[in-house]
């Protein structure tokens, strides 16, 4: 049986007197495909920021290919993650933000190259190579020394996806990548995530309000419902077969939405 490359063990947290997730149990395997679904505060971008180390959790563990993500054994006892074992272990890690998140001052080669040099500690000149493979593959290639205020919000968001990939992560997460986007930008997107969710074996978690994507292209989708995961389960078994009451119309109420 293949280990899970994350376990999210009893993982609860809160903002304030707000209990955000309620004891996340959850197992995520190398090259399994998530989609997590769920109303607006159900917690699911939570989920992926504690991972990502943007968020601590209030209680509980996460582990990462077998390491504690929050916690380190000092002298023989658990204690508080400093910063140098936060940024170990997630280094298998990428991230693709809602909004972007690039430096406007640098150009889109800059923007991937930069990582490489200061993180991965990669020469100058094998950072600019595969920083280009990388903005090739997402169809950026004519787009180098082009500045993100240059570039439509497909673009810009498709550059996110390079600068995360040139770190080659056994893992990538994705927020909600689609949602700041004009409705005419999102295939463009949608079809990179495609593109890697079939060639690439690192495992991927979306969160995402596409369900005829997620269908498409997820082993597995989660809907949270109030902090927990009310139901998991193959696409077709969450999103087409499901009885679930609330997932029946937070359903209803999204494709009404979209109508």
């Amino acid at each position: 049986m293949m280990e899970p490359i994350v376990q999210y063990k009893d993982v609860h947290k809160s903002f304030g007197d707000t209990h955000v997730l309620k004891g996340i149990n959850l197992d995520i395997y190398p090259t399994e495909k998530i989609a997590i679904i769920g109303p607006s505060g159900s917690g699911k971008t939570t989920i992926i920021r504690l991972l990502m180390t943007l968020e601590e959790p209030t209680e509980g563990d996460i582990i990462v290919a077998g390491e504690n993500l929050w916690k380190m054994e000092s002298g023989g006892k658990m204690k508080t993650a400093n910063e140098k074992h936060l940024r170990e272990v997630r280094k298998n890690i990428g991230m693709v933000f809602q909004h972007f998140n690039l430096f406007p001052h640098k150009t889109i080669l800059d923007n991937c190259v930069t990582p490489l040099v200061q993180v991965k500690k990669m020469k100058k000149s094998e950072a600019v190579e595969l920083s280009k493979q990388m903005l090739d593959r997402v169809g950026l290639g004519e787009k180098y020394e082009a500045y993100p205020a240059n570039l439509s919000g497909g673009q810009k968001q498709r550059v996110a996806m390079a600068r995360a990939l040139v770190m080659k992560p056994k893992i990538m997460l994705f927020d909600e990548v689609t949602s700041a986007l004009d409705p005419e930008l999102v295939g463009e997107v949608l079809e990179v995530i495609r593109d890697l969710a079939e060639q690439d074996e690192m495992a991927m978690v979306l969160v995402t309000h596409e369900m005829d994507f997620a269908l498409e292209i997820a082993d597995r989708v989660l809907f949270l419902d109030d902090g927990v995961i009310a139901e998991s389960g193959t696409a077709d078994e969450v999103i087409n077969k499901s009885d679930n009451p609330r997932l029946q119309d937070f359903l209803r109420r999204f494709r009404k939405e979209e109508v």
